[in-house]
């Protein structure tokens, strides 16, 4: 039986353990999946010795530190900086992907009209470099938007209606709004939202996050993660076994 995982901290919640314990069961895959969860991503070179896996997922917040346990990687993981995905390879050597980006430009895809030409990425954690690398494989361009932000990005303070009604595409990459903290939400001014706005939040739990519903209101259209992640998932599938 081949033993699959993720790796991360505090990850009881994970989408991917259900996801993949029901894939196998359902399409009868003699494989089972385990989190492991790491107070240090040190640890993964102690569970590499003592389990026999044949891949890993990688989630926060180790997407960024664990590309220094690899051997390779993936030409799309280095642009990126960010590894979700670990295949061990058969010269036992551990080569590093992101599927990310693969799941979000897929999933947002079906949503997006002619006049959806700018996004807004609402954090600059390990996911926001996954989006920002689709978006730019789509041609759309984007800006970040960090609590502390830098020259080239924007601050929650500097969204006004004239910067929404420019950028009709927001994402957010935060956490912020994640079960069981279903209040909280970024610090958008949603106000300024209408009808040509789409709002992408990558979360998936709760389905309709509080800045979902409050775009929803102003008659945005508004998706959560959760397509994303089937998508992500199936791709990382796909790594493992080629």
């Amino acid at each position: 039986m081949k033993l699959y995982g993720l790796i991360g901290r505090n990850i009881d919640y994970s989408f991917s353990r259900k996801y993949f314990s029901e894939k196998f069961n359902n399409e009868n895959i003699d494989a089972k999946y385990r989190n492991f969860d790491l107070e240090d991503i040190s640890q993964l070179t102690d569970i590499i010795k003592e389990e026999e896996i044949a891949g890993l997922n990688v989630t926060i917040p180790y997407k960024r530190d664990v590309m220094l346990y690899l051997d390779r990687l993936d030409e799309n993981a280095k642009e990126i900086g960010a590894v979700n995905t670990i295949k061990f390879e058969e010269n036992g050597k551990l080569a590093g992907y992101n599927t990310d980006h693969f799941g979000f430009r897929k999933s947002i895809e079906p949503f997006l009209k002619k006049h959806h030409q700018k996004a807004l990425i609402l954090g600059t954690g390990g996911a926001s470099k996954a989006v920002a690398f689709a978006l730019k494989s789509m041609e759309i361009e984007f800006k970040f938007v960090s609590r502390e932000p830098r020259e080239d990005q924007f601050s929650y303070t500097d969204l006004n209606k004239n910067l929404l009604e420019e950028y009709s595409v927001i994402i957010n990459t935060t956490p912020l709004g994640t079960f069981p903290n279903i209040q909280e939400s970024p610090d958008v001014p949603v106000e300024f939202l209408g009808k040509k706005h789409l709002v992408y939040d990558l979360i998936y739990n709760p389905a309709e996050t509080a800045i979902m519903k409050m775009a929803i209101k102003q008659g945005a259209t508004a998706v959560n993660g959760l397509r994303m992640l089937q998508l992500q998932a199936e791709k990382a599938w796909e790594i493992w076994n080629s």
